[in-house]
């Protein structure tokens, strides 16, 4: 019988599991409800990550970056996570004060896995914890505490197909719209985009943090 409606759509449990089959072994036994002294390692050795909320007004998926290990683990059920200057929509702690649920995928330049984390997050604005994570002087806005639930790493499948760590990808940026051309036909030409392309590098580049 085939796993699927006659619509050609997936609508039910059963339908999805007799699609895929049975879970591996392998990808039961890599969860754990801890930070393992392995996936401490790799939190450790990542520059980047993508924090994923949900709130009132739907999903986001945020990217987060510093130098490696800027995501801290104070222990192995709790990670520390600053948040650094940004555009100030703050989509992300929006939903974390509807809905403290998130989940963060860490990704480690060159390596094919990544490593996923499930949990619940709080905003902490103690002076000392937000002094704990100043850059020159200058402390994050907020610190995020997160309670960790689920951890375990994701095979290398999706980054081996996209290549995304090979030099042949290099160059793929070359003729996308640069983000003040976009912001120009966003606003109907009230930005304008030369100014805005040559005014970016040197704002991001002192306001960092």
């Amino acid at each position: 019988m085939s796993p699927h409606s006659a619509s050609g759509l997936i609508d039910t449990l059963e339908q999805l599991e007799a699609l895929f089959g049975e879970v591996g072994q392998a990808s039961i036994q890599k969860e754990q409800a801890f930070i393992h002294p392995h996936y401490r390692a790799m939190i450790e050795a990542s520059p980047f990550a993508v924090l994923a909320t949900s709130g009132p007004g739907g999903l986001d998926a945020s990217p987060r970056g510093d130098t490696p290990g800027f995501v801290v683990v104070e222990d192995e059920q709790t990670l520390l996570l600053p948040d650094r200057r940004g555009n100030n929509r703050i989509d992300s702690l929006r939903n974390l004060i509807a809905d403290p649920r998130m989940a963060l995928l860490f990704l480690i330049p060159g390596l094919g896995e990544t490593l996923r984390v499930n949990g619940t997050a709080r905003i902490s604005v103690a002076p000392e914890l937000l002094q704990r994570f100043a850059v020159d002087g200058k402390p994050p806005k907020c610190v995020l505490v997160i309670r960790v639930e689920t951890a375990y790493f994701q095979c290398a499948r999706a980054i081996q197909r996209s290549r995304l760590w090979l030099d042949s990808a290099n160059g793929l940026a070359a003729g996308l719209p640069s983000p003040g051309t976009m912001l120009a036909d966003f606003s109907n030409a009230q930005i304008n985009a030369e100014q805005y392309d040559r005014e970016l590098p040197e704002r991001q580049r002192t306001t960092l943090y």
